[in-house]
Formats: C-alpha cells, structure tokens, sequence
C-alpha cells in the first residue's frame, strides 16, 4: 500500500498514550511514529519525527495543550486533532484550539483518563486519517474578522429567499465565525446553522461567535421563533428541524431520532425541514466538512428551485461535504469563503 500516516501522540497519560496508539494502529493507513508525555517533548519530537498529524491533549504540565499548538502554528504548522475530556470548561478551551488552527478535535467519552477510548475508536481515525489532507490555517488575531456592523443607509431587502441553512463539519467553526462576523447586523432573513458538534460544546460556540458577529447567534432551542437578524445553531446530539405556527411563524424544532450518516445534528434533516416549510424560497451553504452530510438535503432544496452555494476546495480544511454536493450537480455557485457573505446577500434579493 502507500505510505503511511505518521502520527505523534502527545498526552500526559501513559495509559491514556496506550490507548490512543492501539486505537490508531490498529487501522493499516496509521502509524504510530512516536510519543510523547508533554509539550515541551512534543516540540522536540516534532523535530526528530515530522509527522503527518499530531494529536494533542489539552491538560499536560510544563506546556499546555494551547500553549503548544500555538508553537506548532508558528513554527511548523502541522494538522492537529485535539482530544479533550467532554467538560463546559475544555469546550471552551477546544474552542480556542480551533481558533488557533487545530484541524478538528475527539472527546474523551469518561474524563482525561478514558478507558474507554475505544467508544471513540473510529472516529479518532476518521479525524486523523481526514487531518493529513486538511489545510492547515493558522488564524492569527490580525487577521480575524471584524464584525459587520450596519451602516445606517445600507438597507438589505428580502426577495423571494426567506432563509439561509448553512451545514459544515471539520474546519467549520472558524469558517462560520469568518462568514457570519461578515453578515450586517440588520441581515432581513433568518439562518439556520448545522455544525458537527457534541452537545457540550455548542452553547459556548453560540456564545463565542455572539461576542464576535453582528448578528445575533443562538444555540437552537425547541420552541424559538426564527427572526431576522439571527442564527441558529443545532445543539449536539439534537437534530434542527424547522417547523412553522398556525399562523405561519417559522420556529425551531429538536429531533432525538438516530444519527444520520453516522452525525448528529444531520444537516439532511435539517435541510430537509427547510424543503417542507419553506420550499425553494431558500438558501443552502454548504462549507468546509469530511464526508457527505448536506448534498442529499440539498438536493431536495434544489429540486424545489433553492439556491446553493459551495466553499470551494481552495479555502475548505476539509474538501469532502462541498465536494459531494458538486458532484451531485446541484450546487449554483462554488465560491472561496471569503466571497460567501456577498454571494448571500446578493441571493437573498431573489
């Protein structure tokens, strides 16, 4: 076969560094090219081993899991997985994490020590097998973007599209956080947002892009109408559905049915529940994200006579969601990122 995929496990647990290595050798596309028990060996291994992908605790002593990503980036920018205990407080580290480049990111299903790691087993080497294509974006604070805020003579009427769905995965969130802090605080249709995402980890992404956007960002609640001006992001381990009153209010709906290629939140369903309430008087996005989650709900919103816009392989992390939808012949245009938030406001005029 080709060559293989060369991974460093950095991780302060020797049972933990164990574990992840049986995990990730067991798949032949891997393999395991060394360890190690901090940052600061971290550092020195990537320069003996120069590895495809690393995957990176975030709680180690002598240098931390961000301290050492943000040296990675600087130096030698590599793609790297995180794996993180499923707790409030290492979501908003991960959230960091992502903020500072790292690929993607793996829960611990049962604390910083999880023996059983092997729940997460394949989607460790999914991410990792992913990571070595991805593109690696260190994002530095000169360059994030700035909020948009609305000027008072720039008025943005809707046309016939009553709503924006957006689906990304892998490299999503600081595709949404550079799309949406693009979008006028006085945007004149609501957004639907489905980002692959555990469930302890999309309030505080709401919140991060909140303090960052113009626009006003939500985690999805049952129940909540849809305003303009606002976005909804899907909970983890929820799937959005948008339903509409008896008096025609649109309106956020959660669904616990099963994952649907193997996630959830699927943004199918959720473009799918677009198709019912609001036919092709849509918008779908579909960004940067590994496998093929959104081309067949798109399909459906296509038929119907909605608009569909692709990240291009040029800014994606991941080329794969975009890429399915395109060779399903159903997307309208396949735009760089940065180009995505005029596309959308031109869309939304009809």
């Amino acid at each position: 076969m080709g060559e293989f995929i060369n991974v460093l496990i950095v991780e302060d647990s020797a049972l933990m560094r164990r574990i992840l290595g049986d995990i990730l050798s067991s798949d032949p596309r891997i393999r395991v090219a060394g360890t190690a028990r901090d940052g600061v060996e971290c550092l020195a291994k990537m320069k003996l081993l120069s590895p495809d992908v690393i995957t990176l605790d975030v709680e180690m002593p002598n240098k931390d899991g961000l301290a050492v990503l943000e040296e990675i980036m600087k130096t030698n920018p590599t793609p790297v997985v995180m794996v993180s205990s499923l707790t409030q407080e290492n979501a908003q580290v991960t959230l960091k994490a992502l903020s500072l480049g790292c690929v993607d990111f793996v829960a611990k299903p049962s604390g910083s020590v999880s023996i059983n790691m092997k729940d997460v087993g394949a989607e460790l080497i999914s991410k990792v097998v992913a990571a070595k294509g991805a593109r690696v974006r260190p994002v530095s604070s000169a360059t994030r973007a700035e909020a948009r805020k609305s000027e008072p003579q720039a008025i943005y009427k809707k046309g016939k599209r009553d709503i924006i769905a957006i689906a990304a995965s892998t490299g999503g969130p600081m595709a949404l956080q550079q799309l949406l802090s693009n979008l006028p605080e006085n945007f004149p249709v609501p957004i639907v947002i489905t980002q692959h995402m555990p469930k302890d980890f999309t309030a505080p992404f709401a919140k991060r892009l909140d303090s960052v956007c113009a626009l006003t960002i939500l985690e999805a609640g049952e129940g909540m109408d849809l305003k303009a001006g606002h976005a909804y992001i899907a909970p983890g381990g929820n799937h959005l559905i948008i339903k509409r009153r008896s008096d025609g209010t649109p309106f956020c709906g959660l669904s616990d049915a099963p994952p649907v290629l193997s996630v959830k939140p699927s943004a199918n369903i959720m473009f799918l529940s677009v198709v019912d309430e609001f036919g092709g008087n849509a918008v779908a996005v579909i960004l940067t994200g590994m496998g093929r989650d959104g081309a067949d709900g798109a399909a459906g919103l296509r038929a119907k006579g909605a608009y569909i816009i692709a990240e291009s392989q040029e800014t994606c992390v991941v080329y794969g969601m975009p890429k399915a939808a395109v060779e399903a012949g159903i997307v309208d245009e396949l735009l760089p990122l940065p180009d995505i938030p005029d596309a959308l406001l031109r869309s939304i005029k009809g």
